[in-house]
């Protein structure tokens, strides 16, 4: 499928961070016979939806700044993929329809969906930034929300606003200096459940020389992949006997990986504010289940 994509180069409006107007820019999938639907029209084929509801997101397009040519082709394929990141999380929606507990669509659905947005949002500022000044703010674009539509919610589907997010801010995590240094095996105190434990590239011995500026930002997010591993080898134990033959890459793994790169790309760029950027952090992202 294929569509041309606007262009959105000559739009300046600045961003509003948490006051940005929220608009449905993915699919609205209705029922399980549209679950295959593909729609990438940014919520122009919206239809009724009775059950699960619809995933609402803030609209990323309409908040950037003026875009570079040089980066206007990298800005509309995320763009495009934002759309499809929503379309993906209907379906879900739609396929999961009773699982889980009471917080199941924020864990499974709403969280690992704002880590993809996070993702992708930062690298349509860092396209921007090479060639403009980066815009700032537009993780807080990345957190969406349930609306619900039609029937009462599915059990463990209630009370999912999508307001938290999946992790705090690289801000809210404390740590010292040197206290994110080893991930790999962080979070992994044993394997008494025999489902295994996950382990990650170790992120810190990869990094160049650190600025004393960034120094501090830096160590948060190093602490913050500890604590993201962690969590994933809880929800492991958690989730035994849940699913499907592809849960766990889907389920854990999968929003793992989102939430370190999202992670990486915050330590990269607290680093080239006053030196030269690091590449390649990305490729330390995905982790593998180890039994």
């Amino acid at each position: 499928m294929s569509r041309a994509l606007p262009k959105y180069n000559k739009r300046r409006v600045g961003l509003a961070g948490g006051a940005a107007a929220v608009a449905l820019t993915g699919a609205v999938i209705a029922g399980t016979a549209l679950a295959g639907e593909s729609s990438e029209g940014g919520g122009a084929d919206a239809r009724t939806l009775a059950g699960p509801g619809t995933v609402s997101c803030p609209d990323v397009a309409s908040q950037l700044p003026a875009i570079p040519a040089s980066a206007q082709a990298e800005v509309d394929r995320n763009l495009a993929l934002l759309d499809q990141q929503i379309t993906e999380a209907n379906k879900r929606l739609v396929d999961t329809v009773g699982q889980g507990g009471p917080n199941f669509v924020q864990n499974a659905i709403l969280g690992p969906l704002e880590d993809k947005r996070v993702a992708t949002v930062n690298r349509i500022a860092t396209a921007i930034g090479r060639t403009a000044d980066r815009p700032a703010g537009l993780d807080s674009l990345a957190a969406c929300s349930l609306d619900a539509q039609g029937d009462p919610a599915a059990p463990g589907q209630e009370e999912t606003g999508g307001t938290e997010t999946s992790a705090p801010p690289a801000g809210d995590v404390g740590g010292d200096a040197g206290a994110g240094g080893g991930d790999a095996g962080a979070g992994q105190d044993g394997d008494a459940s025999g489902v295994g434990t996950i382990s990650c590239p170790d992120v810190a011995p990869q990094l160049p020389a650190i600025p004393a500026s960034a120094q501090a930002e830096v160590d948060r997010n190093l602490t913050l992949l500890d604590q993201q591993i962690t969590e994933a080898n809880k929800r492991l134990v958690d989730t035994v006997g849940q699913g499907g033959p592809n849960f766990v890459q889907n389920a854990i793994l999968g929003p793992l990986e989102d939430k370190r790169v999202a992670t990486v790309n915050r330590i990269a760029t607290a680093i080239g504010r006053t030196a030269d950027r690091p590449a390649g952090l990305d490729s330390l992202a995905a982790c593998t289940l180890t039994k």
